[in-house]
């Protein structure tokens, strides 16, 4: 077996596990770093922003956070290039009013914010953040939205598998396992042949056509002959 046949062989196999495993349950998801983000285009008529919420906790996920500069633009350029959401999108945060602040659905700390330049009112209760996606910025409003055009969901890697059905854990496994098993016989061929070529040991088939004498004549070297053969 050639050298490089075994890697080429094994690289497909490879190539399936890693889109197995990968970090993000689907290709409908966008990962950044630590997290995988979706969007979910459908329009859906909501009472309350609860409902909006168990959009994506039903896809294993909640309702999007934003923790930086960075993770900001991200998801502003994946909104414009990728996704093509809406002018307002609306963010996973609620105004507590035992401390007099915004925190997120996702219990993360809030050590970033964007809000843009704009006059509270007196009482915040039922007011929500939503990401305008022109500027990148956040503004204020009103919780109580009839309905929305698409949901941002975020969920941090790694994915919760018990989001996962049971028949892509199974098949999962028995990729893994399948892979590893080929490795393992392609190891031990590939020891076998170095060590069969490191000895010097070859395999000669014979083209020699069967002798046409009878297999009760014997020829003896050296000593009388039994059988007259003749030599050129």
């Amino acid at each position: 077996m050639p050298r490089a046949v075994l890697p080429k062989l094994l690289l497909p196999l490879l190539g399936l596990v890693a889109a197995t495993v990968a970090d993000c349950p689907s290709s409908a998801w966008v990962q950044f770093k630590d997290s995988c983000y979706i969007f979910l285009e459908e329009a859906i008529k909501v009472e309350s922003i609860e409902d909006v919420r168990n959009q994506c906790t039903d896809h294993g996920a909640d309702m999007i956070s934003i923790h930086n500069e960075e993770e900001n633009a991200f998801i502003l350029n994946t909104l414009k290039k990728q996704w093509k959401g809406p002018d307002d999108i609306l963010l996973g945060m609620f105004y507590d009013t035992d401390d007099a602040s915004f925190k997120w659905f996702d219990s993360s700390n809030m050590t970033f914010d964007k809000w843009e330049d704009q006059e509270d009112a007196e009482d915040l209760v039922d007011t929500c953040g939503f990401l305008h996606t022109k500027t990148g910025e956040w503004k204020k409003g009103n919780c109580e939205v009839s309905s929305v055009e698409g949901t941002l969901c975020k969920a941090a890697i790694p994915y919760n598998k018990k989001y996962l059905s049971d028949n892509h854990i199974l098949i999962s496994t028995l990729v893994i396992a399948s892979t590893v098993i080929l490795t393992v016989l392609g190891a031990i061929i590939w020891y076998l042949y170095k060590r069969n070529s490191n000895s010097g040991f070859t395999t000669v088939f014979s083209t020699t056509p069967q002798s046409h004498y009878d297999d009760d004549c014997v020829l003896v070297v050296a000593e009388e002959n039994e059988c007259t053969v003749g030599f050129d």
